[in-house]
């Protein structure tokens, strides 16, 4: 008997026509016929023409699946295109509809936000009320370290034009500021903290650590800022403006590293307490804390060690840009300076042949390494402290 396979086919001309439009069934043949033998294979492959006539709406909706008669059912695949590899509208699709979910999560965010700003404000004003005389105060130190720092650079700007009066008024107006912070909170004890010993308060929270290491860093700066207002002080017939460069960029490294170490026993002090009312296993937590504290300094300290063994050779060997430039050479370029277009005052020959002012190329060279006409890389190292600038990085650790 022959194995009879009733199958539904793919429309023709598919991609995938000539290895997957028809169902083969395969089973062993029992016909009568003389030209098949016991063990042979029947294939039966129906691909008449006449099966497509139906209609593509009726052909897309139907199953690949192939019945036998000896009970077996076969599922082929489908010849679509679209089977095999999926249009690039499907991937944009997937892209949009993950774009969208992410445009959802944060709507749903943005609404939770807008449904709990009125209790994040509550809770801001009551934080606010709580830490009203800190946050006031903070305010405060910072505003007039931006006022004092702005205006010691524009009187270091002017050189010899510098207003003598301001300068005095701007020293008087960081001591009197100092001072009358330290008598406000003079139970305290925080200037202590200067000298690297502990201020009188009982017991340090993170908040008390915060306070002194805070107020202790913007009294360091108004130091060395007035420190700064006395070089300004001083007539240039005795400290000239190049000199005075130096000098400014020799107390900001000393402030900045001076900095580095006022706020470890304040730190020690916090971290060494974590254990005083606890078992042996928080006391021995609190002194490792405050031993990885020291190493942490120690590494940060030698990392910037180089850089002030650098300061120390500029200050006490000032390298030069040049040589001085001789009448001919000045008059080679019309007598004027090119940077501030007026009669040469100290000429200055560079090392690639372009003269300069003394005043005006060393103003330049605390911002730029490069010559202002061709480029040429003079200095190593730009000396932006030169300026008179304080930093302002709080030290906060």
């Amino acid at each position: 008997m022959q194995t009879s396979c009733n199958q539904l086919h793919d429309p023709p001309g598919s991609a995938h026509d000539e290895g997957a439009a028809a169902s083969q069934c395969v089973h062993p043949s029992r016909s009568t016929e003389g030209s098949l033998h016991p063990g042979d294979v029947h294939i039966q492959i129906n691909s008449g023409p006449k099966e497509y006539s139906e209609s593509p709406s009726s052909r897309n909706t139907r199953s690949g699946v192939c019945t036998c008669a000896h009970g077996c059912v076969h599922s082929r695949f489908r010849s679509y295109s679209h089977s095999e590899a999926r249009p690039p509208d499907d991937f944009a699709t997937e892209s949009g509809e993950h774009g969208s979910g992410s445009f959802s999560e944060f709507r749903y965010l943005f609404k939770w936000l807008q449904k709990s700003l009125p209790y994040i404000l509550i809770l801001g004003i009551k934080l606010v009320m709580q830490h009203i005389t800190g946050i006031s105060l903070g305010i405060g130190l910072l505003t007039t370290f931006m006022y004092a720092n702005k205006s010691i650079v524009n009187q270091v700007f002017l050189r010899e034009r510098s207003s003598k009066l301001r300068c005095a008024w701007l020293l008087v107006f960081l001591a009197g500021s100092s001072v009358l912070l330290y008598y406000t909170f003079h139970s305290q004890s925080l200037h202590y903290s200067l000298i690297f010993l502990n201020p009188t308060l009982e017991q340090l929270s993170f908040w008390e650590v915060l306070w002194i290491v805070g107020i202790t860093d913007f009294i360091l700066k108004f130091f060395f800022m007035g420190l700064k207002c006395l070089v300004l002080l001083v007539p240039s017939f005795i400290v000239p403006f190049k000199s005075k460069g130096y000098w400014y960029m020799l107390l900001e490294e000393l402030c900045q590293y001076y900095r580095i170490f006022v706020p470890i026993p304040v730190w020690f002090r916090y971290l060494i307490s974590y254990g005083e009312f606890g078992n042996v296993t928080t006391w021995s937590l609190g002194i490792l804390l405050a031993l990885l504290y020291l190493i942490l300094k120690l590494l940060d300290f030698f990392g910037h060690l180089r850089t002030f063994r650098q300061v120390l050779r500029i200050f006490f060997t000032r390298p030069s840009y040049g040589v001085p430039a001789s009448k001919r050479q000045c008059s080679d370029m019309d007598g004027i300076c090119p940077i501030c277009q007026a009669e040469f005052q100290k000429p200055v020959l560079l090392f690639c042949q372009h003269i300069f002012c003394e005043e005006c190329i060393t103003l330049w060279f605390n911002r730029e390494k490069t010559c202002p006409l061709c480029r040429t890389v003079i200095s190593e190292r730009i000396n932006k402290w030169k300026d008179g600038a304080t930093s302002s990085h709080l030290q906060m650790y």
